[in-house]
């Protein structure tokens, strides 16, 4: 009788833990539901069919990395040379991989596979504060966290390359606007952080610099470098004992 109650238990733990994830992403669906429209009318506008836009998405799952993927297929560019861009842009998941690996230990590896695989940007910042507020970070919440994201997104994607066709120029609209909009929110997110604003400061004089002189997308991980750099010389301890003189 105990052994069916602990497992009712558990089983209703899960439940809960899995609703509080998707409770806790419905501002991430509503935030992304335009760009996955835009994704899916512009890959259509370079040539792909709805068909291979879906796939692109559900499989690579990677906003803007998909964006530049599809600029780049559709020119004379050598094959190495779009997978080192899309590279560029994702290297970000790198580093959000070293940092999200040491909280999900206790999962199993298949677990642990399907986490690396939804590890967008929203899901690295809301389990990092998840964790960093004391609560463990449980693949039931995970997954209601992740999973809806997903799905809306390979969703949006049949939409917009469906529908994108009745507007016929997105970004005279500013909707090409939104990503930027959105990523400024995520690191607004973290803005507590006693490093916070010289990182902030590091990355993006970087990043517009490399953009300048180097050129897209490579600005992306070259400012990305220069904040973890900053980072890792100047330690939080120096900045709260500079503060606190």
């Amino acid at each position: 009788m105990s052994v069916n109650a602990d497992v009712k238990t558990a089983d209703g733990g899960a439940a809960s833990e899995f609703w509080s994830g998707a409770r806790a992403c419905v501002p991430v669906l509503v935030a992304v539901f335009p760009f996955g429209l835009l994704f899916g009318a512009l890959a259509v506008d370079n040539g792909f069919s709805v068909g291979e836009a879906v796939l692109m998405s559900a499989i690579v799952y990677g906003g803007a990395s998909q964006m530049v993927g599809i600029e780049l297929f559709g020119q004379q560019i050598a094959p190495w040379l779009i997978v080192f861009s899309i590279l560029a842009v994702n290297f970000r998941h790198v580093l959000y991989s070293g940092a999200f690996g040491r909280r999900i230990r206790h999962w199993s590896g298949v677990q642990q596979a399907l986490g690396f695989f939804l590890l967008s940007d929203p899901q690295f910042a809301e389990t990092e504060r998840k964790a960093e507020d004391g609560h463990p970070v449980s693949f039931a919440w995970y997954m209601g966290f992740g999973a809806p994201v997903w799905a809306a997104w390979v969703i949006e994607t049949a939409l917009g390359g469906y529908f994108g066709g009745l507007v016929s120029d997105p970004h005279a609209i500013g909707l090409d606007f939104l990503l930027p909009i959105y990523f400024l929110g995520l690191v607004m997110g973290f803005r507590k952080r006693p490093l916070w604003l010289p990182v902030v400061l590091a990355s993006s004089v970087a990043s517009i610099l490399a953009y300048k002189f180097v050129g897209s997308p490579w600005h992306v991980s070259i400012g990305a470098a220069a904040g973890i750099l900053l980072a890792a010389v100047v330690s939080p301890t120096d900045v709260r004992k500079e503060t606190d003189a």
